[in-house]
Parts: C-alpha cells; sequence; structure tokens
C-alpha cells in the first residue's frame, strides 16, 4: 500500500467508523500514548528493563498504532504525507550527503 493510498483508507475508515476525526489537539495527545507505548516495549527488548509478568509486546502493532494516529493528524491538517517525505528524504539528502559517510563513529569495524 502507498502512502497515498493509506492516507485514504484511513479517511474512508474514520468517516466509515469513527465517526469523524478527534480534535488534533487529541489526536497529538493519542500519538504522543502510542510513541510511549512504542518507547515501553523498545526499553524492554533492546534495553535494560525486563517484561513484567503476563505482558504480549507486539513491537509491530505499536508502530501501526503510531503511524495510524500519525496518519490521522496528516490528514486533519491537509499534509500530503508522499509529498512531505519527498521533501523531506531531498533535505536530508543535501544536508548529510557527506555527514555521516565522513563521520567516523560509524565507520564499519
Amino acid at each position: 500500500m502507498s502512502i497515498e493510498e493509506l492516507q485514504k483508507t484511513v479517511d474512508t475508515w474514520i468517516k466509515t467508523y469513527g465517526v469523524r476525526y478527534f480534535s488534533e489537539l487529541t489526536n497529538m495527545t493519542i500519538l504522543t500514548e502510542e510513541v510511549g507505548e512504542l518507547a515501553r516495549i523498545m526499553a524492554r527488548k533492546y534495553g535494560d528493563q525486563s517484561f513484567k509478568a503476563g505482558e504480549s509486546p507486539n513491537l509491530a502493532d505499536e508502530m501501526a498504532d503510531v503511524l495510524w494516529v500519525l496518519v490521522c493528524l496528516a490528514n486533519q491538517t491537509g499534509v500530503d504525507l508522499t509529498d512531505a517525505i519527498r521533501q523531506n528524504l531531498e533535505k536530508k539528502t543535501n544536508r548529510d550527503k557527506n555527514r555521516h559517510i565522513n563521520n567516523p563513529k560509524l565507520q564499519k569495524i
């Protein structure tokens, strides 16, 4: 599924099942909450914390939740994520085309 198709699919789902979008501020808060849930799993899976008994971590599901709310915010605010990603990649390429290659900390060992 392309990003454009994802934005349309989310919009259709919201209008069919969700009644309407939550306010932008509410969705921003939900996005923050979802990123926190993703961070919790990352800290336990890749960091020094351990899972509690009975926790059933689903990294993919948490990432999808983050993406879902981000797409909702993009739809609500009129952001074309396909175009935004293209522009952002161009910005990063122009800014960083030599930066990381020349970073001794990133050199292969």
